[in-house]
């Protein structure tokens, strides 16, 4: 008799569950009639997605988890893996259009070849399309036509070594990946004047790029990109306006956006 009232149970509480996933799918459906798309932040931050549902169009819904990165070593990028293999699992559960794992560093550092692998793998085992931050750069800057260029990070020493090879391996001349002036914790705190400096300063040591390129949206906003690109005229690909127009790539829309950057007013 017990058994039999367990397995009425069991059998009850996944009827509850299926019914609630699919009243949950339901609901992004309405509100989300362009799509849908899960974003893994690799940080509690919320300065960047705040940014990115701003600039995105009206109709595309968005459903963050969070891996929860502090340290910011390359240790700790390399150990998250994990994690973001749960919470593209979580993502895909949930039924949406579009998984994109955010934060370059846990994916840059693998690699371009093993991101590529990792991609592959999740978009083979959930069917829905899945994209790194790393990715989304890479196609900005081709739409762009900038095969060379600068790269301009917030963290020092070997690691912006890695973070060129990446991009070298991807098929991009870089002519220097260099850090800016500040350390993990401290990068919001920079102010769009010191952040324009430190970017006009390293191009002027290698004006003949094309483009300039900024790893990590911690620090940088993309309205920041505006000025640097009237008077560089150079276009600068910011991550979270790079988020952006693959978003809408990859959804099948098309509405541009003025004040942060040329990638998102011509969408290229």
């Amino acid at each position: 008799m017990r058994c039999a009232k367990r397995q009425h149970l069991g059998k009850s509480r996944s009827k509850a569950v299926s019914r609630m996933r699919e009243e949950r799918r339901r609901a992004m459906a309405s509100a989300s009639w362009r799509g849908t798309v899960g974003v893994v932040k690799p940080t509690y931050g919320s300065g960047s997605l705040v940014e990115f549902i701003r600039l995105l169009p009206d109709g595309i819904g968005v459903i963050p988890v969070f891996v929860g990165l502090k340290e910011h070593t390359q240790e700790e990028y390399l150990a998250a893996l994990q994690i973001y293999q749960e919470k593209v699992a979580e993502l895909a559960g949930l039924g949406v259009d579009l998984i994109h794992p955010e934060g370059a560093p846990p994916f840059m550092l693998r690699g371009y070849k093993a991101e590529q692998e990792i991609v592959k793998g999740w978009e083979e085992r959930y069917r829905i399309p899945v994209f790194t931050s790393g990715m989304t750069q890479v196609e900005a800057l081709r739409a762009l036509g900038i095969r060379k260029f600068l790269g301009v990070t917030y963290y020092k020493g070997s690691i912006n070594d890695l973070f060129a090879r990446y991009f070298a391996d991807a098929g991009f001349d870089v002519v220097a990946m260099e850090g800016i002036p500040t350390s993990p914790g401290q990068w919001e705190k920079l102010s769009p004047e010191d952040i324009y400096l430190s970017i006009k300063k390293a191009f002027l040591k290698h004006p003949e790029v094309q483009g300039i390129y900024l790893l990590g949206s911690g620090a940088w906003r993309a309205i920041d990109v505006v000025p640097l690109e009237q008077d560089l005229q150079v276009a600068v690909i910011h991550p979270v306006a790079a988020r952006v127009w693959a978003v809408q790539k990859r959804l099948h829309v098309r509405q541009p956006v003025k004040g942060a950057g040329r990638l998102l007013e011509e969408l290229p």
